[in-house]
C-alpha cells in the first residue's frame, strides 16, 4: 500500500513530519511505502541528517505551501503545486492509497470533497473524533467541525458512519449510538436536536438508546455520540484541554487522561469520502505523524472506504 504525507503542513512541519516518518519505519518493517510530499530543498537535507533511509521512502517534490490563513479553495486552485494539492492529485490518479497533512484544515476538506469526492448516497462527509471511554473502552464523537450547521438527514447519516467506524475500526459489536443533546427526554433540545430524534429512532441500520448528555460523552453510555460540528469541536477541544491541565497538575501520566492527548489517535479520518483522507492537528509533533500513519494503514487493510460504499450502496 502506498500512503502520502505533506511534509509541510503543520507548526513544526517538515522536521518533525521527518521524525515521525522515521520512527513509523524504525518499528514497522512492512511492505508500506511512504510518499514524502514537499519543497525537496528543504526536506531532503532533513532526511538525511536524520539518517532516514528506505526502499520503501520515496519523495515527491512540492515546491509551494499552502499557508493556514489561506482561503482553502482559492489557495488549492492557485497552487497546483502545492504539498497539498499534489497529494490529492496522486490520490485521485491512484498513485497513492491514502494522503495524511496536517496543514490547512480547510484545503485539506475541499481536496477531500471536490477531489477524491463524498461516496455515492452520502449527504455530506464529516469528520470523527476517537473518544477514550471511563471503563479503557473507545468510542467515536461525530461530527467535529466538518458540518457546523446541519439538517437532521445528515445526523442521521452521521450515525451511520460513526457506527461503521466503531464495528470496523473500533472493534465494538453493534456499536450503540447516542443523540447529543441537554436532556435524556425525547421532547429535549433545539429544532434540530428535536427533528433528529425520530430519524435516528426509526434508523434500522443504528442501535439508537435516545439522547445522552455532555457528561456522558467520555463514559461508556454509547458506542457513538452524534451532534453537529459547532457543538462536537467544543466538545472535543473540552476533551483535549483535560489532557494538558491534568499535565499542569502533576497527572499527566494517569493512564486515563494520557488516553486523552490528540496525539495517541494521529488524526481524524474523513468519513464518507471514497478514499482515506486524515486530517492531523496542526501543533502534531512526531508522535501525531506516526500515529496518522498508522491510522491510514489500519484503514486500508480494513477496507474501510469500501465498506462504507458498499453500505450506502445496499
Amino acid at each position: 500500500m502506498n500512503i502520502g504525507i505533506d511534509m509541510m503542513g503543520g507548526d513544526f512541519a517538515p522536521l518533525e513530519a521527518v521524525k515521525g516518518v522515521k520512527s513509523y519505519l524504525a518499528i514497522h518493517n512492512t511492505n508500506v511505502n511512504l510518499y514524502c510530499i514537499g519543497d525537496e530543498a528543504l526536506v531532503k537535507p532533513l532526511l538525511e541528517e536524520h539518517q532516514v533511509t528506505s526502499p520503501n521512502l520515496h519523495l515527491v517534490h512540492a515546491p509551494q505551501i499552502i499557508g493556514y490563513n489561506e482561503h482553502p479553495a482559492k489557495a488549492l486552485k492557485e497552487k497546483p503545486q502545492s504539498s497539498i494539492a499534489i497529494g490529492f492529485q496522486l490520490l485521485a490518479e491512484g498513485k497513492i492509497d491514502a494522503f495524511m497533512s496536517a496543514g490547512n484544515t480547510g484545503a485539506m476538506l475541499v481536496g477531500a470533497m471536490f477531489t477524491i469526492k463524498a461516496i455515492p448516497g452520502v449527504l455530506r462527509p464529516t469528520i470523527g473524533a476517537t473518544m477514550p471511554k471511563s471503563d479503557g473502552s473507545t468510542g467515536i464523537l461525530v461530527d467535529v467541525g466538518l458540518n457546523a450547521d446541519c439538517k437532521p438527514e445528515q445526523l442521521n447519516q452521521f450515525a451511520i458512519l460513526g457506527s461503521l467506524y466503531a464495528s470496523i475500526m473500533l472493534g465494538v459489536n453493534n456499536p450503540t449510538v447516542g443523540l447529543l443533546n441537554i436532556g435524556e427526554e425525547e421532547g429535549k433540545g433545539n429544532a434540530l436536536a428535536q427533528a433528529t430524534y425520530p430519524l435516528l429512532q426509526q434508523n434500522k441500520q443504528i442501535h439508537f438508546i435516545g439522547n445522552i448528555e455532555g457528561r456522558d460523552i467520555l463514559t461508556p453510555k454509547a458506542n457513538v455520540t452524534v451532534c453537529d460540528g459547532f457543538t462536537g469541536n467544543i466538545a472535543l477541544k473540552l476533551a483535549e484541554s483535560l489532557h494538558t491541565i491534568a499535565s499542569e497538575r502533576g497527572h499527566g501520566e494517569d493512564a486515563y487522561f494520557k488516553r486523552l492527548h490528540f496525539e495517541n489517535y494521529g488524526g481524524l479520518p474523513v468519513l464518507g469520502v471514497a478514499k482515506p483522507v486524515i486530517i492531523s492537528h496542526g501543533i502534531s509533533t512526531a508522535t501525531a505523524f506516526h500515529n496518522s500513519i498508522g491510522l491510514a494503514v489500519q484503514m486500508l487493510e480494513t477496507g474501510f472506504c469500501d465498506k462504507i460504499a458498499q453500505n450506502f450502496t445496499a
